[in-house]
């Protein structure tokens, strides 16, 4: 998320208070909106600080549907190894998998739930309801929880629909809420004697109108920060393509293919860009790395251009060397005497 994507985090001091400094005893909730089968996972590791990634014991446990995540012995014994719970479609809220998950919080834990129960069919553009079981999880308790409500844009563009691998290049806005409190709604019951199911569907529909407004400010911020990415893109383009013209291609033996300029601009529905060719000493430069569907392409945005430039610079030389295509003269020891033998150097970069 922060290597391939970018992630831009408003609020992160909210959560980090409740992961590292709530009560030992208190239980932690955490809601948020569900764009992709790959939320929980992405997301929620986008935002834990280093101590609480790399510690098993103070991971999330999160529910799971039984219809996705448990549906053969394979992804049944992974989801719980990775603190999933299962959770049957249709089954209600006092069922095994919400029982377990109450447990979890009795014992000081931490529970990720997506309060509207199933991924968006719009893509994120709306949230759904959100259902009662999240109610029963704060007021079951035997503590009642803190919950720090989130809501995350963009991610939809990482893993959208139908998608069978992540997307790379693009960017995320997660918004953190206040911590939520809840002993209004139990006074509620002591004081008027409404019913647990009212209960549960007030502490529902609290959740769902902070979930509301939080999606208000990150729909505000994405367009903000998708200029941002795209500016910065285009600087990064412009200074890769400035490096490329540097390099006297011609003293390393190279005939290029295609224009640098090609590091400024993308085309999502053809293989390969058809861009102006830069000059360089009268001839053109024409070196292929900006197809929108390749690495190249996707990395002009994340990586430094003169540290990629480098990069391959490098590999080339360490190519030629392996595969004997150096021009120079290289010594190489053997059992015997010191020997000398003569390589070539390649005609093109192709192979690199």
């Amino acid at each position: 998320m922060h290597g391939l994507n970018r992630v831009q985090v408003y609020g992160l001091e909210k959560l980090h208070e409740a992961l590292l400094h709530r009560p030992k005893d208190k239980p932690l909730i955490t809601v948020s909106n569900h764009v992709a089968s790959v939320d929980d996972s992405f997301v929620i590791a986008s935002l834990l600080p280093p101590s609480v990634l790399m510690d098993a014991d103070n991971q999330r446990w999160t529910l799971c549907a039984t219809d996705r995540c448990f549906k053969n012995p394979v992804t049944s014994a992974f989801f719980p190894s990775v603190k999933g719970l299962p959770m049957s479609r249709g089954d209600g809220i006092y069922q095994k998998g919400m029982d377990m998950a109450t447990s979890k919080l009795n014992r000081g834990g931490w529970v990720h739930i997506f309060p509207e129960g199933r991924c968006s069919r719009d893509g994120g553009k709306t949230l759904g309801s959100p259902k009662r079981g999240v109610g029963r999880l704060v007021l079951d308790t035997d503590n009642i929880p803190m919950v720090v409500p989130l809501v995350h844009t963009g991610l939809q563009d990482i893993m959208p629909t139908g998608a069978n691998l992540p997307r790379i290049g693009k960017a995320v806005i997660v918004v953190v809420g206040d911590p939520l409190d809840f002993e209004d709604v139990l006074n509620m019951e002591e004081s008027q004697h409404v019913t647990r199911g009212h209960l549960y569907d007030a502490v529902s529909s609290r959740i769902g109108h902070t979930l509301q407004e939080l999606k208000l400010q990150a729909d505000r911020l994405a367009p903000e920060q998708s200029g941002r990415l795209h500016e910065l893109g285009q600087q990064n383009s412009e200074r890769a393509a400035n490096i490329l013209q540097l390099i006297d291609w011609e003293s390393l033996g190279v005939t290029p293919e295609v224009s640098p300029d090609q590091f400024s601009s993308t085309k999502k529905d053809s293989h390969f860009q058809q861009e102006p060719h830069l000059k360089n000493t009268g001839e053109h430069l024409n070196i292929s790395l900006a197809y929108e569907g390749g690495i190249m392409s996707r990395m002009r945005c994340l990586v430094d251009p003169s540290e990629l430039m480098g990069f391959a610079a490098k590999g080339l030389f360490i190519n030629c060397r392996l595969s004997g295509g150096c021009q120079e003269d290289t010594p190489t020891r053997g059992p015997g005497p010191l020997k000398v033998r003569k390589v070539m150097m390649p005609t093109t970069a192709t192979s690199s």
